[in-house]
């Protein structure tokens, strides 16, 4: 009997029925994720039919993150959409302004995903929380609706792309760089419908920060899911959170082992790349598989530096850009803005001294939001305006009608914001 990949026995775990032959399956969800765009339409949809209830308001975690706060009567009302049916249903992992965070960061720092577990949510980066070893995707209005009312959702069998990245990443090139890398050696639809498994040695390296960097912008090429394998660096991350169900961390290892690929399991492809002398990359063009060397990309003017969203606004991020910044000014041709992604990140940054690190070098610093990233709040460029970004799109007019994103690491970021232009980092010796 052939083994079974991650995917497939996360799949083989939640299956409900099959009601459409083998190739379509309806899986039990452990959790359901809403944010105040996407979710107040399948709300009001719920609300119209006769059916305004949740199958488990224990495991439904909802945020107001993408206006934050409000800034329009529109974005109030999503807002008010969304809070007063959290308080309808008695959702308690609600986190309102104030309490807030970018979803896919606060949602992990909170503990809420768990190696084998299955996630949707109304929001295509939902793939990020794969990084515990669990199977979670970005749905549209209709599956949230399900969702929402009867905890399922229909996915047809996965198909798995395994990718074994061996070496060692050279100083001053990350995660970012990595997924980049491999998206432009796929294309935007080289993982189609494919759960993207990330293996090997740089892998094992990385930590849980890093891999939600990698496994967040798998959307970007096309996949439904990345994945990562659970180890002793996610039960690290999670233990505050776990410590109560197991009698050590050797033990939750033990359990959380089973969710790893067989030897013997079958992929639709393999891809193995050294990458012991690759090079921060960044994006060109208006795709996220137009990516060069930033070497190539040396000299390009910016007019925007921003260092935030759910791919990049993580401590590890911060303290990353604001090393490079210590004790430096931002070039006065352009503006530099700071979103650290949760308060419990804004309050370590803020404890460690980045903070101001950032602001005595001229950046702005904002609340944790994802606004800038879609255009929506908090820096939104104007035509024909470039910004040098740590977020993980760079579609024409993301970020403003007319503007142009290069999305690039944290510290890549912030030796152009120093610059005024593209350029390396001085961490970065190549």
């Amino acid at each position: 009997m052939m083994g079974k990949t991650l995917a497939q026995k996360i799949f083989d775990r939640h299956l409900v029925n099959k009601p459409f032959g083998d190739e379509i399956n309806v899986l039990r969800l452990d959790a359901v994720f809403c944010h105040e765009i996407t979710t107040p339409i399948a709300i009001n949809d719920l609300v119209a039919r006769g059916k305004d209830r949740v199958f488990d308001p224990t495991k439904i975690k909802a945020v107001i993150d993408h206006v934050t706060p409000a800034k329009d009567s529109k974005t109030a009302e999503q807002g008010k959409s969304l809070r007063d049916w959290a308080r309808r249903h008695g959702i308690k992992d609600f986190f309102d302004i104030g309490r807030n965070g970018v979803c896919h960061a606060i949602f992990p720092e909170k503990g809420f995903v768990r190696p084998g577990y299955t996630v949707i949510m109304g929001d295509s980066h939902t793939c990020t929380h794969g990084a515990f070893g669990a199977f979670a995707a970005g749905v549209g209005s209709t599956d949230l609706e399900v969702g929402i009312l009867k905890g399922v959702c229909t996915f047809k069998e996965p198909k798995m792309m395994k990718f074994v990245l061996k070496g060692t990443l050279p100083a001053g090139v990350y995660s970012k760089d990595v997924i980049l890398f491999l998206i432009r050696e796929l294309t935007v639809n080289g993982a189609t419908n494919m759960v993207m498994e990330f293996t090997g040695p740089i892998i094992d390296t990385m930590s849980m920060e890093a891999r939600m960097t990698l496994c967040n912008m798998a959307i970007e090429a096309g996949g439904t899911c990345g994945v990562c394998y659970p180890d002793m660096t996610t039960v690290e991350y999670l233990w505050p959170f776990i410590k109560e169900e197991f009698a050590s961390k050797e033990a939750a290892l033990a359990e959380y082992r089973q969710w790893v690929s067989d030897p013997d399991a079958e992929y639709a492809a393999v891809r193995e790349y050294d990458l012991s002398d690759l090079e921060p990359m960044v994006t060109y063009g208006n795709k996220p598989d137009q990516v060069k060397t930033v070497r190539e990309m040396t000299g390009t003017p910016v007019d925007q530096v921003y260092i935030g969203s759910c791919t990049n606004g993580r401590i590890e991020d911060l303290r990353i850009a604001a090393g490079i910044i210590k004790g430096q000014k931002i070039s006065d041709s352009l503006r530099g803005i700071v979103s650290p992604a949760t308060p419990a990140i804004f309050s370590r940054a803020l404890e460690e001294g980045l903070i101001q690190i950032f602001q005595d070098a001229g950046f702005c610093v904002t609340n944790p939001t994802c606004g800038a990233c879609l255009g929506m709040s908090n820096g939104v460029l104007a035509n024909g305006e470039v910004c040098a970004s740590t977020t993980n799109r760079n579609f024409t007019g993301r970020m403003g009608k007319g503007g142009t994103v290069h999305l690039m690491s944290p510290a890549t970021a912030a030796a152009t914001a120093i610059a005024g232009k593209i350029v390396n980092s001085p961490l970065f010796k190549g």
